[in-house]
């Protein structure tokens, strides 16, 4: 058990010692194009979490503070964020649900609400996170979801990329395609797959790991578009790992084609199943 995972198994006791506490956990959808990132600033500007922390609080007629399962970056979208809150307040699941949403800006929504037990913890009870990051791959620049995925005019050849992908998956030391400006303290990720589907002018990467680093998702997507475009060799995507170090990595993708669309949790929890997102792609995935 880590540090933080121990220090949450004793805040949780103590929290369960409240007798008229509650926990909730939510899914929130939101299009972050328009916000500065998940986490709340000091300076006030608009953050995920400070509209959805504000509509709840309206609800709860208390303050409310949310815990998610993963933050994200400004710019970045999100189908399936996990929270988790604790309240004094008694609201039925619909309560919530229908209250938030009048109370949250039109580019976020709450999509249900669900009681659980204190245990619960939308961050350290996650076993896997996912994402997709929506290509554009066309000569002429989109008019329409211009902020909802990343335009690439260059012609992009999947099976390459494809074949890159394979030196990726499975537990490897990521500094490459971190951030330089990440703050976690381990490297060490767990890539359990990447799958890359293209459907007309669209191309869909598909990645499932443990967790995350900043950047790691943008940094992919940049080594593979420009080894889909024929600028490297698939091997390259391997070089760039083994070098441990980011410079070697190329550049950071744009955020506007990414989407945090699933979290998994012990069954035991019962946490609600939905198709995954965006919205607009998850009717032509199959999972």
């Amino acid at each position: 058990m880590s540090q933080d995972q121990e220090a949450f198994a004793i805040e949780a006791v103590a929290e369960a010692e409240i007798a008229e506490s509650y926990r909730f956990a939510a899914c929130v959808e939101y299009d972050g194009s328009t916000f500065h990132g998940w986490q709340s600033l000091k300076s006030g500007l608009p953050t995920i979490q400070q509209s959805v922390e504000k509509a709840l609080s309206k609800v709860a007629n208390h303050p409310v503070k949310v815990i998610c399962a993963g933050r994200t970056d400004a710019g970045v979208h999100g189908s399936r964020q996990i929270i988790h809150f604790d309240t004094t307040s008694v609201r039925s699941e619909r309560g919530w649900v229908y209250g938030c949403n009048t109370n949250l800006p039109d580019t976020i929504a709450m999509r249900w609400v669900k009681p659980v037990t204190v245990d619960f913890h939308a961050r350290f009870s996650a076993l896997a996170r996912r994402y997709r990051y929506v290509i554009y791959n066309n000569p002429i620049r989109p008019a329409h979801l211009s902020r909802g995925v990343t335009w690439n005019y260059r012609p992009l050849d999947v099976d390459r990329m494809r074949e890159a992908a394979q030196y990726l998956i499975g537990e490897h030391d990521f500094t490459s395609y971190r951030a330089v400006q990440c703050q976690a303290k381990n490297p060490v990720r767990t890539i359990q797959h990447m799958d890359i589907t293209r459907f007309g002018d669209l191309i869909v990467l598909d990645v499932k790991a443990n967790a995350f680093l900043h950047h790691m998702i943008r940094n992919l997507a940049g080594v593979l578009m420009a080894i889909g475009c024929g600028k490297r060799e698939p091997v390259w995507a391997k070089e760039v790992l083994d070098a441990r170090d980011r410079s070697a990595g190329g550049v950071t993708a744009p955020p506007w084609g990414l989407y945090f669309v699933d979290v998994s949790y012990p069954d035991e929890f019962g946490l609600p199943t939905e198709p995954l997102g965006p919205s607009f792609i998850g009717p032509l995935m199959r999972t």
